[in-house]
């Protein structure tokens, strides 16, 4: 069984975070991911409130930064998908190819997007079924396409799609959107975008294996009608990647694991930061600041 000092679970910006610090105070560190490193931030086209960057930065090239820099330090990363943490002196970790140990354990596992789960879109994922407009967004090009949501995320997709969709129906259960004022301001000012306010998805209505209309429903009066789309693009939030974790450390109803400010968890030597803890503001400056503290956390533990 190969040891570590500290084994961090996630290459989010809280991740790699963490990584940096604990491999640049000389702990023996590796960092496990599953898939791409820089989390959901690499869905981001255009990154203009992190700190640094005045013109913006794609959130691909901010998660490419993060990830060299974390590496100068001797940070070591393996990609492979952690399947539970027994907690103990040492904690073992398991993974794909057997057991690691570590003194100490960063969970920066971050968050997956929430589904709609209604009728048809699980089966349609891929054939018309998005959550990653920039990602997919090309592909509907001169095409009618809607956005599920309120949020910054969803009004971003609308704004982006808009200037190559034909026509972006924003659809969203409230009578007005959550989205920060000058996401709104765009959203209203793109002459091809369409607001369906008070309005929910019962269905995704599927032609010949593609996306074809999407069933409505006014939560207000109750009254059904067919959408006739293209594409729709998910963006009704975010769940946390805790499933992992169920029983090891205490979780709100939510599923986030709860943390003191020192990120510090139920669990003696292990620690959590970034989007996958409670309260967690879910924004990649507060994921870094997470990351830092996870691991001064995780230094004073393993001094100790």
């Amino acid at each position: 069984m190969t040891e570590y000092e500290v084994i961090i679970i996630g290459g989010g910006p809280a991740g790699l975070t963490a990584g940096l610090y604990t491999s640049r105070a000389g702990l023996k560190s590796l960092l496990i991911e599953r898939g791409l490193f820089g989390g959901q931030m690499v869905n981001a086209r255009l990154v203009e409130n992190y700190p640094g960057f005045p013109e913006g930065i794609s959130g691909f090239d901010l998660g490419q930064v993060m990830h060299q820099q974390a590496l100068r330090y001797g940070l070591q990363i393996t990609t492979e998908e952690v399947a539970s943490i027994t907690p103990g002196q040492p904690h073992r970790v398991e993974v794909t190819d057997g057991d690691l140990a570590a003194g100490a354990v960063i969970i920066a596992t971050g968050s997956e997007n929430q589904k709609l789960n209604a009728p048809g879109e699980e089966r349609l994922v891929g054939r018309g079924v998005s959550y990653c407009a920039t990602c997919d967004g090309f592909l509907f090009r001169d095409q009618k396409v809607a956005v599920i949501g309120g949020g910054d995320t969803a009004v971003t997709d609308a704004t982006e799609l808009s200037q190559l969709a034909q026509k972006v129906y924003v659809i969203h259960r409230r009578e007005q959107l959550r989205a920060g004022q000058v996401l709104q301001q765009r959203a209203f000012a793109a002459p091809r975008i369409q607001f369906l306010w008070n309005t929910v998805v019962d269905e995704v209505v599927g032609n010949e294996g593609k996306v074809s209309a999407l069933k409505l429903r006014n939560v207000k009066t109750q009254q059904t009608s067919s959408l006739d789309i293209d594409g729709v693009f998910v963006a009704i939030g975010l769940k946390p990647n805790s499933q992992r974790f169920v029983g090891l450390v205490q979780l709100t109803e939510t599923g986030h694991i709860i943390t003191n400010e020192r990120m510090t968890t139920s669990v003696s030597g292990v620690f959590v930061a970034g989007d996958v803890r409670s309260n967690s503001a879910r924004q990649i400056s507060t994921a870094v600041g997470d990351g830092a503290t996870a691991a001064m956390s995780a230094l004073r533990y393993l001094r100790r």
